[in-house]
């Protein structure tokens, strides 16, 4: 391991000096660990090579600010991590965005069910929960997410996930029911 930091802070110091073939050496070394980070996060092949090509072009803007070559891994890691969960949080908005197009569809159709009206309180009422229990839940059923996935992506403990998965529970059931939702 500290070979492969040896290895990594002299390849940055070389590129922070001058040397351009260093970053491609980088690349050779890093590349397909970015791709398999992003897909671990966003689960699309295509975006996570989108992921981890944004991620070097932010890496070479930044790589002279770097003060601990040593710790180029972490670094990049992080860099990596940031743009997946803006591309998560891009697809929740567009699928918030598609949400709503179906919302107002639905609100043109005369003869929607019962069960078409739940599903609207139901996301109603989960836009009334806090912003990080809407994502847990989102993520968790929307998704298909595990809860060890979750705690990854978040970056959080599997235990601070449960919990808020179960508060966010009880607070939809809360709401549903002062909504005259009941079962």
């Amino acid at each position: 391991m500290k070979k492969d930091k040896h290895i990594d802070a002299m390849l940055v110091e070389a590129y922070q000096a001058g040397d351009q073939k260093a970053i491609a050496s980088l690349v050779k070394r890093w590349h397909f660990e970015f791709c398999k980070k992003a897909y671990f996060m966003v689960k699309d092949a295509a975006a996570s090579k989108d992921i981890a090509q944004e991620s070097w072009q932010t890496i070479m803007d930044k790589l002279h600010t770097l003060e601990k070559p040593s710790s180029f891994k972490s670094w990049a890691l992080r860099i990596v991590y940031n743009k997946s969960l803006d591309v998560l949080r891009q697809q929740s908005k567009d699928r918030k965005q598609e949400t709503k197009i179906e919302t107002i569809q639905v609100a043109v159709d005369d003869d929607y069910k019962e069960d078409t009206a739940l599903k609207k309180a139901l996301l109603k009422a989960i836009q009334q929960l806090p912003m990080h229990q809407q994502i847990i839940v989102r993520l968790f059923y929307t998704e298909d997410y595990s809860l060890k996935e979750i705690s990854d992506l978040l970056n959080i403990s599997v235990g601070t996930a449960k919990s808020r998965l179960f508060h966010a529970r009880e607070k939809l059931k809360l709401i549903l029911k002062d909504n005259n939702y009941e079962n």
